[in-house]
């Protein structure tokens, strides 16, 4: 009996190990944002505002800080028209025990509709969201090292002005900003395959992640990072670009082009479940050893 019992009590301590992400939640925190009724979350429209009401009401519930009431942080800019846009990133944040920072971020608006054709944006970029708010809640519960930003950043779709808005006007000292783990599109890939851009320029990074897939049923490819090799290099295509901008080192977690991108089709029913999974028990694990074994110093 003695044997059965501590065999029971293995395996339930395995399962809760590898079980580090609440599946159901982050499936549902994805089907919610790219739901009909958030009309697509173009900034600026009624359902880029519904979106951030979610995600603020998600930080609420998880017990996320804020630095000012109801997480958010309005900004304005102007587009290609020169025509002047409202946009709002949305910021939370869980104390370290240090003021060191790790800025984890995902955008959440997408393209919103053209006339009756409406553009979801599940993969990009619900699953980033959802990945962010599964680590917001772990972080919640195990205090990290570092003081731990989680920003949705509006605009993306429109070049990244929220993220530039906030490397212009940071909310805590920018010369404490020691990274940043950018998501965007990590739900789609049919070869379970997804990429860590950014560690070309600080392979310090790379070696402190390599291998935290291991159980996830996915693979953390290296690449997409090295200069002026055109498209090929991933640096400016999603917020991370404002950090690096700014000479702050990032990981931006994504997957490559696949047929839904910017389609209508970028539903949640076209997403790979398992793999969305694996990818944000990957990503955390690797956020959680970047938190333990980065070396921060002040940059200057």
């Amino acid at each position: 009996m003695k044997k059965i019992l501590l065999l029971t009590f293995l395996v339930i301590s395995a399962t809760a190990q590898s079980q580090i992400v609440d599946r159901s939640t982050l499936l549902s925190d994805i089907e919610t944002l790219s739901s009909k009724k958030f009309e697509g979350r173009k900034t600026g429209t009624p359902g880029n505002k519904l979106a951030a009401d979610y995600i603020s009401k998600r930080f609420s519930e998880i017990g996320l800080r804020s630095f000012q009431d109801g997480f958010r942080h309005p900004f304005t800019f102007k587009n290609r028209a020169e025509e002047s846009k409202n946009g709002t990133n949305l910021i939370a944040y869980v104390k370290g025990k240090t003021d060191k920072v790790i800025v984890v971020s995902a955008h959440y608006d997408h393209l919103g509709s053209n006339g009756s054709t409406l553009y979801y944006g599940a993969d990009d970029n619900a699953s980033g969201v959802g990945a962010m708010l599964a680590f917001a809640e772990y972080f919640r519960k195990n205090r990290p090292l570092h003081t731990l930003l989680f920003i949705a950043f509006d605009a993306e779709e429109s070049g990244l002005r929220g993220a530039y808005h906030f490397v212009s006007e940071p909310v805590v000292s920018k010369k404490n900003i020691v990274l940043n783990v950018n998501m965007d599109m990590i739900s789609h890939n049919d070869k379970k395959e997804l990429y860590a851009s950014g560690t070309y320029k600080h392979p310090e990074l790379k070696r402190i992640i390599q291998g935290e897939d291991k159980n996830t049923g996915i693979k953390i490819l290296f690449g997409h990072d090295l200069p002026d090799t055109g498209k090929d290099d991933w640096t400016m295509q999603s917020d991370q670009g404002a950090f690096a901008r700014a000479n702050i080192p990032f990981i931006y977690f994504g997957v490559e082009d696949h047929k839904d991108y910017h389609k209508p089709t970028d539903t949640f029913e076209n997403i790979n479940q398992d793999f969305y999974y694996g990818a944000t028990t990957a990503i955390l694990k690797s956020i959680v050893k970047l938190d333990k074994d980065l070396v921060t110093g002040t940059r200057k």
